[in-house]
């Protein structure tokens, strides 16, 4: 007798097994709206068990209901990533709680473009505060727990939110490409450094992502410009990025993928 080939109720379970994240431990930043809050939500339903970090402590505390009514566990982390101290002490917390991190989606980050000549030094000032230097206060904190966590499973993560600005040219975008680009080069070197350590690192660069980004651009000219690409095409979704970086955890141990661009099918640069 002939063997019939798996069904959809057999694919989609051996999918979910070979994407189980179960007993895994992830930190996510900027997990208070967008990117992170999708990627917490899908982490929690891989099984991993999920800490939030972020400075509006009520959505956090909404995020982590979520999670824990789907049956997931969560813990709340209200701290801001450009205080060091406090992303220590979330640290802490980590490792007390939920016996430490062995993925981290380094995700805050904030976008104001504007023309360079507009000298709008409080804007650049925020992105850089937030994008590069709340980014290594995160990295600082949370490395030693990657490594210890290599060390004991074989495999840890470290994903940093990058953007097609770190690769392309946006005009009005300079100094938020410029922070991206950082992020991007950054990942490169610490692959470099962590990575024969099993801890593997990846930079995600998404094109235009449907998020509260947009909404804190003061710019009217990047404003327009936006507005008129949601028009022309469709954007992603925070749910797309989310899924893309449930699939860099699941990769088998020997499989780390450095640098992943995910870009609205419309986007052409």
């Amino acid at each position: 007798m002939e063997e019939r080939g798996a069904g959809p109720r057999e694919i989609r379970k051996a999918y979910m097994m070979s994407t189980s994240l179960t007993g895994r431990v992830a930190v996510v930043t900027g997990a208070s709206s967008g990117i992170g809050e999708a990627t917490a939500e899908h982490l929690a339903g891989l099984g991993a068990r999920v800490a939030v970090l972020a400075r509006r402590a009520e959505r956090l505390d909404d995020l982590v209901a979520r999670v824990e009514r789907a049956g997931g566990r969560a813990l709340a982390l209200a701290a801001d990533v450009t205080d060091a101290a406090a992303v220590r002490a979330a640290a802490e917390r980590v490792a007390a709680e939920l016996g430490g991190a062995d993925l981290l989606f380094n995700n805050a980050g904030v976008m104001l473009p504007a023309p360079i000549e507009e000298l709008a030094a409080d804007q650049w000032q925020r992105q850089i505060d937030l994008n590069v230097t709340g980014l290594m206060n995160v990295i600082g904190a949370f490395v030693p727990q990657l490594v210890k966590a290599a060390g004991e499973r074989g495999v840890a993560d470290l994903i940093n939110t990058s953007s097609i600005a770190a690769q392309n040219i946006f005009p009005n975008f300079a100094v938020y490409s410029g922070t991206k680009a950082f992020v991007t080069h950054l990942s490169r070197h610490l692959r470099a450094e962590l990575g024969p350590k099993n801890v593997r690192v990846s930079a995600v660069e998404p094109g235009i992502v449907g998020t509260e980004l947009q909404s804190h651009v003061t710019d009217e000219g990047a404003r327009s410009w936006l507005e008129g690409s949601r028009q022309e095409m469709e954007w992603l979704t925070p749910e797309d990025v989310a899924r893309t970086i449930g699939f860099l955890a699941s990769l088998p141990p020997r499989a780390n993928l450095q640098q992943v661009t995910i870009m609205p099918t419309g986007q052409a640069s």
